[in-house]
């Protein structure tokens, strides 16, 4: 087939937007409910049903698929030869407990949207494509059920060890090795580091909708500081023990809770606390706590405010400890730098939408993102379209099918660039 004119090839393909949505529907059934919500933690069995879905789906659209040491999935499709440009997109399919169908999820659908729209282009323009594409699907992104966030995609970037990533435990004390095992996705590839990222995602946050736009790129994300800290107590009797001697660990975690809320309105707009999950043992109606675990989540772009903001953090601990007799420990720190991603991207993402008929919005990444991980080692970016009411992590995250449409028309026009031009970041 002779190929068309130059102004139909430059014209990136249309999605099939009633196939996007079809997919959506689909991978949303797996840890599924009602009223929208989604369970799929990290290799779960859930996990698993989603992930088989997406195998067929690859190995269905010509794409080889492999698995490596940590579960990540990557779909390559490989037709422009072993030195082109290789250039990755897609996102996660883990999710929340009880949290939303479209974090993550609409990135890795929204990939095999684009790369589907392309392949038929490329089949009825008889074009040669100057770049190679891979479908990725990090492992553990939400970090829910193992700790830290971005695992996957941080073994892949060289921030983790793969003996460290495996040894993650959850709740239950069943490591990563021994969940990627029973669910059959531990895998032997390589690391796989793309000349570029793209990842789309919702926004999960008010701002696009505030200012009635439809799309946005993210030039600079935050730094995070995330603590494990335990109080330790003594198991008493709720009843007959004098409140005057209680060791309460609990009182003790509610006093930093408190004091953390304060560090972040001393810290102003730049600065964002959290407790967001708290374990009490023995965790019984009448019985004083004898230990208390929280995970604590400082986030700045600012490194002297991060770094200050700990400093204060840390003086709590030890106060909200003497106050309620108890003990306290660190059980674990995780730190992320603040950093910037691809200027390069940045533009080809806001001519892409420019030429859609929409203005790119700027935003800060406040929170983690597998493309953030990976943005020491590749060109990278995260694109954006709007959340309704700015939910995410909650039953009620949506974005209107509109919205979705126009995310994956630009993450298509991207690619359609990469596929008809070769590296255009070069």
């Amino acid at each position: 087939m002779m190929p068309n004119s130059t102004a139909d090839l430059n014209a990136p393909p249309r999605v099939d937007i009633d196939a996007h949505h079809r997919l959506m529907e689909e991978v949303s059934a797996f840890g599924g409910s009602a009223g929208g919500a989604l369970t799929r933690l990290t290799l779960s069995e859930e996990d698993r049903q989603a992930r088989d879905w997406l195998a067929t789906w690859m190995k269905n659209a010509g794409l080889r698929v492999e698995i490596d040491a940590i579960g990540n999935m990557f779909g390559f499709l490989e037709w422009a030869g072993p030195d082109a440009p290789r250039i990755m997109t897609g996102s996660h399919i883990d999710s929340q407990p009880n949290g939303g169908r479209f974090d993550g999820s609409y990135g890795v659908v929204a990939a095999c949207s684009a790369i589907e729209a392309i392949q038929r282009k490329v089949a009825e323009t008889g074009i040669t494509p100057k770049s190679n594409f891979i479908l990725v699907n990090w492992t553990n992104e939400e970090g829910a059920r193992f700790q830290p966030s971005l695992l996957g995609s941080g073994v892949n970037s060289g921030e983790h060890t793969l003996e460290f990533a495996l040894g993650r435990k959850d709740g239950k004390g069943i490591s990563v090795r021994e969940a990627l095992t029973s669910i059959g996705y531990a895998g032997t590839a390589e690391r796989v580091i793309p000349d570029a990222l793209i990842e789309l995602h919702i926004e999960g946050g008010p701002f696009l909708e505030k200012a009635g736009k439809r799309f946005a790129a993210v030039d600079r994300f935050w730094g995070a500081t995330k603590y494990r800290v335990a109080f330790i107590g003594r198991q008493a009797h709720t009843g007959p023990t004098p409140m005057a001697e209680r060791r309460d660990a609990l009182l003790a975690a509610a006093y930093l809770i408190a004091d953390i809320r304060v560090i972040a309105d001393e810290g102003g707009l730049d600065l964002h606390t959290s407790v967001g999950r708290l374990e009490v043992s023995p965790n019984s109606p009448n019985v004083v706590p004898g230990e208390a675990v929280l995970f604590i989540e400082l986030r700045s772009p600012d490194p002297d405010l991060l770094a200050s903001a700990e400093e204060k953090m840390k003086a709590a601990m030890q106060k909200a400890a003497e106050r309620a007799m108890a003990e306290f420990e660190v059980r674990s720190i995780d730190r992320r730098k603040a950093g910037r991603l691809d200027a390069d991207l940045y533009k080809l993402a806001e001519a892409t939408a420019a030429a859609l008929g929409e203005e790119t919005m700027r935003l800060d990444s406040i929170a983690g993102h597998d493309s953030i991980a990976m943005a020491p080692v590749t060109k990278a970016l995260v694109i954006n379209v709007p959340s309704v009411g700015g939910v995410i992590h909650h039953p009620t995250e949506f974005t209107t099918l509109e919205d979705r449409a126009f995310g994956v028309q630009v993450l298509t026009g991207m690619l359609w660039r990469f596929c008809v031009d070769g590296d255009v970041l070069a």
